[in-house]
């Protein structure tokens, strides 16, 4: 359990603050540690051991490959060791349950006891930047960090510890000791923080209602209605996660730090491969630089490179949770990738916009069910939903049902696309444009409070992964 929002935003934020601003600046990494653990810990005491262990051993396992640098076997023998043992802790955590559920459907093993083992929020993010930390570190591309509290404080800060975006080492090392803090970036970041709280409030809630409605409502959606709940749940996801990475990378501004941007607009995307390069940055940077091209990228022939997509899109699909419906998400996009890359990525860029837009948010959208339904039965049912298997009509309380919800789907729709951003440029260059800008923040955070008060917890989806 993390902070409930309005706590988080009228009690925890303005504390870490205050006393952030207030400490001498050689103090502050300490002060955002240690509220990161309280952070981190809220409600679940135990995790905060498992984050210092994390920190403490990948901080060990640096230092050791500092001093033995030049050493390959020693070297690579302590890299071994960590990765083995940061992947064995978030397996363990992760996906224990997976592998005995699947185990258990065999006769043989079918007395195993199922593990009842609660999953640390974040795990998946924390440990892939503590592998990063230490691959760089083996590779010579960062210094090992030798105070542990500037250490702990990349491991567990808390803008970005629960749900990214995955921040790399080498990306902040200067930034954990050398930051500036200044007005300019913290107003900057209390922007970029109340656009994301404005898109997961706003906007991502509203298509969740959406969603819910026509997710098990079966034959009486009608194709329509199947089409208008993945539709929902295609805009519910993006407002969601690149919410949260806009309201951490603005929390990071407010603190001194920048961190990489995570969303560039995905859903303008004219083939997978761009939609891929939009879509969570970070993680595809991470890997990109730490899997595909260590094990040989496109350098070993067309066949040696299928393979290498094929095991990185596993590993991305089961990155993202421990159910075979992600497996089955991530080898999905492996197979349309490996085809545009070998086969129609030329043609889709000599097609009109229009076409080819429409092929990859076909496909991406196909994607969602896949990814947010945990049974095969239920995605073959709502796939066959949406090309009219069981019924094309839409009974009469969804079709109302669909047509209050229009409005709030066409603000979705328009707000995934860089048309308001275009706008804020534009207007950025007139007189009045601070003023206009400090009231429509101001009124963002009080709609989004309102919001939140009303309908109370409020769950990001990536908190589970």
């Amino acid at each position: 359990m993390v902070f409930s929002s309005i706590p988080f935003l009228f009690g925890f934020l303005p504390a870490v603050l205050l006393i952030y601003y207030i400490v001498p600046k050689k103090f502050r990494n300490f002060v955002l540690l240690v509220f990161s653990l309280f952070f981190y810990g809220y409600g679940e005491p135990v995790f905060i051991l498992l984050m210092l262990f994390s920190i403490i051993f990948n901080y060990v396992c640096g230092l050791a490959l500092g001093k033995i640098q030049g050493k390959n076997k020693a070297s690579k023998t302590v890299l071994i060791f960590c990765v083995i043992a940061n992947i064995a802790l978030l397996g363990y955590f992760k996906y224990a349950g997976l592998i005995v559920g699947t185990l258990k459907a065999l006769p043989v093993f079918s007395f195993l006891p199922d593990p009842q083992i609660a999953l640390p929020i974040g795990i998946s993010f924390y440990t892939f930047q503590t592998m990063s930390y230490v691959i760089d570190v083996y590779k010579g591309n960062c210094k090992p960090q030798k105070n542990i509290i500037s250490f702990g404080t990349f491991v567990a800060l808390f803008p970005q510890l629960i749900a990214g975006p995955i921040v790399r080492y080498v990306d902040i090392e200067n930034q954990l000791t050398k930051r500036r803090e200044s007005a300019e970036l913290f107003s900057g970041g209390v922007r970029l923080f109340a656009l994301g709280l404005a898109k997961k409030v706003l906007i991502a809630n509203e298509m969740g209602i959406i969603w819910d409605e026509f997710k098990f409502a079966g034959d009486g959606a009608g194709v329509l209605g199947h089409w208008v709940g993945i539709i929902a749940f295609t805009l519910q996801i993006y407002f969601d996660f690149s919410g949260y990475s806009d309201m951490a990378r603005g929390l990071g501004n407010m603190f001194g730090f920048s961190f990489v941007k995570n969303f560039d607009y995905p859903y303008i995307s004219k083939s997978i491969t761009e939609f891929w390069r939009r879509w969570h940055i970070s993680l595809g940077t991470w890997f990109r630089e730490y899997v595909y091209i260590p094990l040989g990228g496109n350098r070993k022939g067309k066949g040696r490179q299928c393979l290498n997509i094929f095991i990185v899109w596993a590993l991305t699909g089961l990155w993202h949770g421990a159910s075979w419906n992600f497996l089955l998400w991530g080898v999905y996009f492996g197979v349309l990738l490996t085809v545009e890359k070998f086969f129609t990525y030329k043609l889709l860029k000599k097609m009109p916009s229009v076409f080819s837009h429409i092929y990859t948010m076909f496909f991406v959208i196909i994607g969602w069910v896949i990814f947010d339904f945990s049974s095969v039965s239920d995605i073959v049912k709502y796939l066959g939903g949406m090309l009219g298997f069981g019924g094309t009509g839409t009974n009469a309380d969804l079709m109302s049902f669909i047509v209050s919800s229009l409005p709030v789907l066409c603000i979705g729709v328009f707000a995934s696309l860089p048309v308001i951003r275009k706008v804020y440029f534009k207007l950025n260059k007139t007189k009045l444009f601070p003023i206009i800008e400090a009231v429509a923040v101001l009124a963002v955070l009080t709609l989004c409070t309102a919001s939140l008060v009303r309908s109370g917890y409020n769950p990001f989806l990536y908190f589970r992964f």
